[in-house]
């Protein structure tokens, strides 16, 4: 957490992948007040795209 001179917030999650970021921080954003802007790192992507990919295997190979 990073907090400005003005009383601004700024947090980073280190080490999480896909929504297990926004998971971890929900209540201390509760706790702050409201989320101004929220920039996802490409982390956040990755277990999104293996997800999806491992959903189209798994419909391919009951067609199959």
């Amino acid at each position: 957490f990073i907090i400005s001179q003005d009383g601004t917030v700024t947090e980073e999650v280190v080490g999480e992948q896909g929504g297990e970021c926004l998971k971890l921080t929900e209540s201390i954003e509760e706790a702050l007040g409201t989320v101004v802007t929220r920039e996802l790192k490409p982390e956040y992507y990755n277990n999104v795209t293996l997800q999806h990919n491992q959903n189209q295997d798994q419909a391919q190979a009951s067609t199959d």
